[in-house]
C-alpha cells in the first residue's frame, strides 16, 4: 500500500490540523508543499477545488481537515482523536465545527490583515522551507498573490477588526469549555483540542509547529499578538502543544 500523501501549505493552521492528526496517530506518510496562489492547478486538477489540504489516501483525494481526520480515525482508530463516550464524541465533533467555522477564518484574517502590508515578511513566511531561488521568485510576484489573497479573504480594515473580535470570542469559548481535565471534551484530549490549538498556532506560535516562523513580523501583528498572551487559551494551545505534538511520522524525501 501506498503511504499517503498530504498536500500542504506549510504556515497554514488549517494545514498543520491535518499534520498533527497524522503525527499524533503515527501514521507514515509524505508531504508535498505548495504556495499560496501558485498551489491552484495542483489542487483543481486533483479536487475540483482550491483549498489545501488535500490526502490522498489510498489513490483517493481527501480534501478538508475534518473530511481528512474522519478518515484517519477509521484507517487507525488509536489513538484516538474521538472520544469513545457518546456525549463526549458529540460535544468533541460539535466543537472542532464551531472552531473551524468561528475561529479559523477570522484568525486568518485578522493575521494577513497584519502581514500582508509587508512584501517581505509576508512572502518569507509563506515561502518557508524553499530554496533561495523560489523564495526570491516568489517575493517577486507577492505583490499579486498578496493583492489575490486579500480579495479572495475579503480583507480590509473592517473586516479585519470584525474578525479580531471573532477571534476574541472563540479564544474565550476555549477558556469556558475547558472541563477538569483540561481537555475540551472529556478526559483526554480529542479532536476538540487539535482543532483548537492548531487554529491557534499562527497567534500563539507554539516551539513545537513543525515549521519556523521568520523572525522581525510586522508591529502591528507583534501588538495584536501580546493583547492576548495572558489569556487563559494562550497558554492552554502551548500546554496542548508541549503535551500532544509529538514527533512528525512524515517520511523525508
Amino acid at each position: 500500500m501506498a503511504h499517503p500523501v498530504l498536500w500542504q501549505f506549510r504556515m497554514s493552521h488549517y494545514n498543520e490540523k491535518a499534520r498533527w492528526a497524522l503525527d499524533y496517530k503515527g501514521i507514515a506518510h509524505k508531504r508535498r508543499s505548495l504556495l499560496a496562489g501558485l498551489h491552484l492547478p495542483v489542487v483543481l486538477l486533483r479536487t475540483g477545488q482550491k483549498k489545501v489540504p488535500v490526502l490522498i489516501l489510498d489513490g483517493k483525494a481527501i480534501p478538508d481537515s475534518t473530511r481528512i481526520i474522519e478518515a484517519l480515525e477509521g484507517m487507525k482508530p488509536d489513538p484516538p482523536l474521538y472520544p469513545k463516550d457518546p456525549a463526549d464524541r458529540r460535544r468533541a465533533l460539535e466543537l472542532e465545527e464551531w472552531f473551524d467555522e468561528e475561529l479559523g477564518p477570522h484568525l486568518r484574517r485578522a493575521v494577513f490583515f497584519g502581514i500582508l502590508s509587508d512584501t517581505d515578511y509576508a512572502s518569507s513566511l509563506l515561502s518557508v522551507g524553499c530554496s533561495d531561488r523560489t523564495r526570491h521568485l516568489y517575493r517577486a510576484i507577492f505583490p499579486a498573490m498578496g493583492a489575490l489573497m486579500t480579495l479572495d479573504m475579503g480583507i480590509d480594515a473592517e473586516s479585519a477588526a470584525r474578525s479580531r473580535a471573532r477571534t476574541a470570542a472563540a479564544l474565550d469559548r476555549i477558556a469556558a469549555e475547558r472541563q477538569p481535565s483540561g481537555y475540551l471534551a472529556g478526559d483526554h484530549f480529542s479532536v476538540a483540542d487539535l482543532t483548537a490549538a492548531a487554529l491557534c498556532a499562527p497567534l500563539v506560535v507554539p516551539p513545537e509547529f513543525p515549521y519556523p516562523f521568520p523572525p522581525s513580523p510586522p508591529e502591528a501583528a507583534v501588538r495584536w499578538r501580546e493583547t492576548f498572551a495572558e489569556h487563559p487559551a494562550f497558554a492552554w494551545t502551548l500546554e496542548m502543544y508541549r503535551r500532544h505534538r509529538g514527533t512528525s511520522a512524515e517520511i523525508a524525501a
